[in-house]
């Protein structure tokens, strides 16, 4: 990765996300589109903060308060810069899956049981990201490894099934293949499924 350089899609990407002050949630490990724009690490907290799981970090070109107040880049399944939270297999992801059912389902401050959207105990990392802007998918296979991304977006589903009115949108851009076969055909049930169109 540390040979890998920046392409112009990189950077004409980038642009128009910070033009449209959307965060960037990426399932790369490596500094690519972060060194597009020349952008800097910030923290939204340090407390408790791991690299095994550092999820409250991201690069952009101002401090936020939470991850849904404007554009961002975010590390899903880990960054170059923190090896230890590199996540490559099933071991990984469910390991990722028991850290954000604590923040979603389980204590007092939960998100399915907190009144105000942005007082949980996973308001300042990425994951409030997944479930309180509209979100679109691409670059990405979403195959039946992705167990990980796959089990957010259920549980994306079954929040807004609980809160209608803190419905967002959400989409997922794949190139059809010319033969669609039975794998194609299950992604397009689980996008469905998952509210995404």
């Amino acid at each position: 990765m540390k040979n890998w350089n920046i392409a112009d899609h990189h950077t004409l990407f980038l642009e128009k996300a910070s033009l449209l002050n959307a965060p960037v949630l990426t399932m790369n490990f490596d500094l690519i589109l972060p060194d597009a724009l020349q952008l800097k690490q910030f923290y939204l907290y340090t407390k408790g903060f791991t690299d095994f799981y550092p999820w409250s970090t991201y690069y952009g070109s101002k401090q936020l308060n939470y991850p849904t107040d404007g554009f961002g880049i975010w590390y899903i399944n880990g960054c170059i810069k923190y090896p230890r939270s590199i996540r490559l297999g099933l071991s990984h992801y469910m390991g990722s899956v028991e850290r954000a059912r604590n923040m979603i389902q389980k204590g007092e401050d939960n998100l399915y049981r907190t009144k105000h959207p942005d007082n949980w105990s996973g308001c300042k990392t990425w994951l409030h990201r997944i479930f309180h802007r509209s979100l679109c998918i691409f670059g990405l296979e979403l195959d039946e490894n992705e167990v990980f991304l796959r089990w957010l977006l259920i549980e994306r589903a079954k929040y807004f099934r609980k809160f209608p009115d803190r419905k967002r949108k959400g989409w997922y851009v794949v190139k059809k293949p010319s033969l669609p076969d039975e794998r194609y055909k299950g992604k397009n049930i689980f996008s469905k499924k998952s509210d995404l169109k």
